[in-house]
């Protein structure tokens, strides 16, 4: 009788130490790496460089065209390869959608170990990222790729802009109010996932939110009093937030009941179903953050889960908080929303 490739192929997550966004590098562990580095030779046309740890570079061809580029890569989040693909895909795009920009096209990134998945299996993984990027009106036009002893894949992303509608992460003003694109809660699911505790709607749930993609960026950096845009990933609402607060060295207050949840998340965290990304980004970041006395353990942890493909914050005037929330519903954000707002004072974040 023939085996059916599912028994033999092993769970994509199962073969990596992490998933999603919440491979990333911890936020204290990568400032002490990129403490001692040299720092880079100032060119003018380049716009957006790694000073404030922005989305990604942006570069001055002329006055009126910049080029995006920037890079995401991780390990499976799911483990359906065509699904992972989606996911993937539609993360590393997101940056060249957070600076404000349209993708122009896309290289892929490969590592996979092949002695253990079989070529039809990767190329699935593969479809999928090509998927997303036809609906993004992009061509996956190269990429590279090794035979690595985990799976990985993402994108090269190159996008344009033009330079006066450049979102900086760094670019806040006092006042500015905090508009939020989508729901928190991806990691919390992902580790639900992989203990075997996510239903199929929860499922379904998490893929709608990971493989939608934030097109809405260029439309909100065109708005007149939206000043600044970052998108929420492996670092945690806390810590992209924290990184818009230092940049424009301004303060940060926001209220939880106000954040938007995917259904179910926060009973999960009660229970313990969390990342341990989560506990690192508060270690790395804990110390500039106020917890109101309602902030319990699981609030915390949805406040630092690693989102993957989560969605766009922007810092705007209040008056142009309705405009900004009713671009994010154009583009399929039903449940972007005010979050808070950002306040003088030295650069923090008060949660209550």
């Amino acid at each position: 009788m023939a085996t059916d490739i599912a028994d033999v192929v092993p769970r994509l997550t199962s073969l990596s130490h992490g998933g999603g966004c919440g491979c990333k590098i911890a936020p204290g562990v990568l400032e002490e790496l990129l403490r001692e580095t040299a720092a880079t030779v100032p060119v003018a046309a380049l716009l957006v460089g790694r000073e404030t740890g922005d989305d990604a570079a942006v570069y001055r061809l002329n006055d009126e065209q910049a080029i995006i580029a920037t890079t995401d890569f991780f390990m499976p989040i799911v483990d359906d390869p065509f699904d992972f693909g989606r996911i993937a895909a539609t993360n590393a795009l997101s940056d060249v959608y957070a600076m404000g920009g349209t993708p122009l096209f896309a290289l892929a990134i490969v590592g996979m170990p092949l002695k253990v998945l079989p070529v039809s299996v990767i190329r699935e993984v593969l479809r999928g990222g090509e998927a997303i990027c036809a609906e993004a009106g992009v061509p996956v036009a190269g990429g590279h790729s090794i035979d690595s002893v985990e799976p990985i894949y993402g994108l090269v992303a190159i996008g344009q802009v033009a330079p006066g509608t450049v979102k900086r992460n760094s670019a806040a003003r006092s006042g500015d109010a905090l508009v939020l694109g989508k729901p928190l809660g991806v990691g919390i699911l992902s580790a639900a996932l992989k203990k075997g505790l996510l239903d199929e709607a929860g499922y379904r749930r998490m893929l709608d939110t990971t493989t939608r993609l934030n097109k809405a960026g260029p439309a909100l950096a065109s708005l007149q009093g939206v000043h600044a845009m970052t998108d929420v990933t492996g670092f945690g609402l806390l810590g992209h937030l924290l990184g818009v607060c230092r940049g424009a060295g301004l303060r940060a207050s926001i209220e939880f009941s106000r954040i938007p949840l995917l259904p179910d998340v926060t009973r999960l965290a009660a229970e313990g179903v969390v990342t341990g990304a989560s506990a690192r980004n508060w270690t790395s970041y804990g110390a500039a953050v106020t917890l109101g006395e309602s902030i319990d353990a699981a609030r915390r942890a949805l406040l630092t889960d690693p989102q993957t493909s989560g969605g766009l914050l922007v810092s705007c005037e209040p008056a142009a908080v309705d405009d900004v929330v009713s671009v994010f519903r154009q583009h399929g954000c039903a449940e972007a929303t005010i979050i808070g707002q950002l306040i003088p004072g030295s650069p923090g974040i008060e949660v209550e």
